[in-house]
């Protein structure tokens, strides 16, 4: 079962008890987690919580809701399943390397650590900055993602649907699509399909097929390489256009896996100079 991985900070600015309330709620709002991890870092400028959610798709509204009250408690939220694997293991690394593991029946006791320790630091009127700095409001909607280059822009009629997937400008942005052919596989609960996905990047690829699963469902994938290595993983579904010619879905993968993370980034790295 796929694991998504999700974050919020605070510093002195964020109310402590609101902060503790947050974290003892977390189990309320994610109904549908099969199990949770908590790992909770208290840092001399601030302190954090992580959580590893496995839950058998993504829980968009009731990580929206998360964002929401993260936001309303003064802390900044962060779905770390987005982020491009190097950038994700950076931010762990820098903020969570050394924090304190925790079951998620011991919310109440991860709580009270954080509770204490924001007690501590000096109040601040700027909330703590995310991955490469930047403090995005919790609560911001994200834009609608961009199309795959070869899929269309929605229709105004609403024969397609986008995902929101992060605001304009996020770490996955930065990353170069290239476009491909690539013979590959996915499978869902239901479905085993080949297909070509049409254009790749560090994130994640666009996929032209009939064969729609739904936004928030996670896949399992087998993307051949012209090298004839192999991309093996779960993806979730965050694009779906819905043409009967030119629709598909877009994947963003959620391996942590390292050899995943080299393989992708080497095949990126002969596109980028011309030798795939």
């Amino acid at each position: 079962m796929p694991v998504f991985g999700l974050a919020a900070l605070w510093n002195g600015s964020a109310p402590p008890e609101r902060v503790a309330a947050w974290v003892e709620g977390i189990g309320e709002v994610l109904t549908s987690a099969q199990s949770l991890q908590l790992v909770v870092a208290l840092r001399p400028e601030d302190a954090g919580i992580e959580l590893k959610v496995e839950a058998p798709g993504y829980p968009r509204a009731a990580v929206e809701r998360l964002a929401e009250e993260a936001k309303r408690s003064g802390g900044t939220f962060v779905e770390l399943w987005r982020l491009p694997k190097a950038e994700r293991d950076a931010f762990r690394a820098s903020t969570f390397g050394g924090g304190s593991t925790y079951r998620g029946e011991e919310r109440a006791v991860a709580a009270r650590a954080l509770q204490q320790h924001l007690s501590t630091l000096p109040v601040t009127n700027a909330r703590p900055s995310g991955p490469g700095g930047s403090a995005t409001p919790a609560s911001a909607p994200a834009p609608a993602a961009a199309p795959p280059a070869e899929a269309p822009a929605p229709s105004p009629s609403g024969a397609s649907h986008q995902v929101p997937v992060r605001p304009e400008g996020g770490p996955q942005r930065r990353g170069r699509r290239f476009a491909v052919k690539l013979e590959m596989e996915f499978r869902t609960e239901l479905d085993f399909v080949r297909e070509h996905a049409l254009n790749i990047s560090n994130g994640g690829l666009f996929v032209r097929t009939a064969h729609r699963p739904q936004p928030d469902s996670v896949v399992t994938v087998d993307v051949k390489l012209p090298n004839g290595e192999r991309l093996q993983g779960d993806a979730v579904v965050v694009h779906v256009v819905d043409d009967p010619y030119t629709g598909g879905v877009g994947l963003a993968f959620l391996n942590d896996d390292a050899t995943f993370a080299q393989t992708l980034d080497r095949y990126l790295a002969s596109l980028a100079g011309g030798a795939g």
